[in-house]
């Protein structure tokens, strides 16, 4: 198997420590955020539609730069669900593995985490986080970075699912993009949350949740 990492396959597999381990953000459910007033699907068992495009992926990029959400999400054949924010001036207590012992001798200057549920035409649940980890420059920004995209060095906590409605999800670094813009670090992971959703939409979804500026 392979995961994409900013439009490069990496291989991905057994034989091979998961991106950052098991991140288990499962959690009792407690009021969720609604966007636009959509209920959660969680249920499902059908396998998510085809692939979208390599033209729906870059249009959906394109949306993500410019902040449009709904229109990113749009253009892979997604919808947003439900979503929870956090913000933290401090990123060490936030993190786990070799990520957090960098940000003891490296601490970052903000943290945002955004989690979301977003859905297919299907009833198929996709969970995503997105973490933006502004450091003190850009030099300790690509070492962040770097270390981030290395399989099995741990990585930013994703929020819990629980405020989402969600429980029993897991980020593998299977379905994960990354990117660097100066001493910004945006790092986006996706899961299953609920049916059956395509392994290929996951994994669209991760990189264009990268592309997203910072709130």
């Amino acid at each position: 198997m392979v995961r994409t990492i900013n439009g490069k396959k990496r291989p991905f597999g057994e034989d091979r420590p998961k991106k950052g381990g098991k991140a288990i953000v499962a959690a009792v459910a407690v009021g969720a955020l609604t966007a636009g007033g959509a209920g959660l699907t969680t249920s499902g068992g059908v396998t998510g539609g085809s692939a979208t495009s390599a033209h729906g992926k870059s249009a959906g990029k394109d949306a993500a730069r410019k902040g449009q959400r709904g229109e990113a999400w749009n253009r892979i054949g997604l919808r947003q669900l439900r979503q929870t924010a956090h913000a933290a001036t401090t990123c060490g207590a936030h993190s786990y593995g070799q990520v957090q012992q960098f940000f003891r001798t490296h601490p970052c200057r903000k943290l945002d985490r955004l989690l979301l549920a977003i859905g297919d035409t299907r009833g198929n649940t996709v969970v995503v986080s997105i973490a933006w980890v502004r450091m003190p420059s850009a030099g300790t920004a690509a070492e962040l970075k770097e270390l981030a995209d290395t399989d099995g060095t741990g990585n930013v906590e994703p929020l819990a699912a629980g405020a989402l409605g969600l429980t029993g999800v897991e980020f593998t670094g299977r379905y994960y993009g990354s990117r660097l813009d100066g001493s910004l670090v945006v790092i986006a992971e996706a899961a299953p949350g609920g049916g059956r959703p395509d392994p290929a939409t996951m994994d669209d979804a991760a990189e264009v949740a990268a592309e997203f500026p910072p709130p």
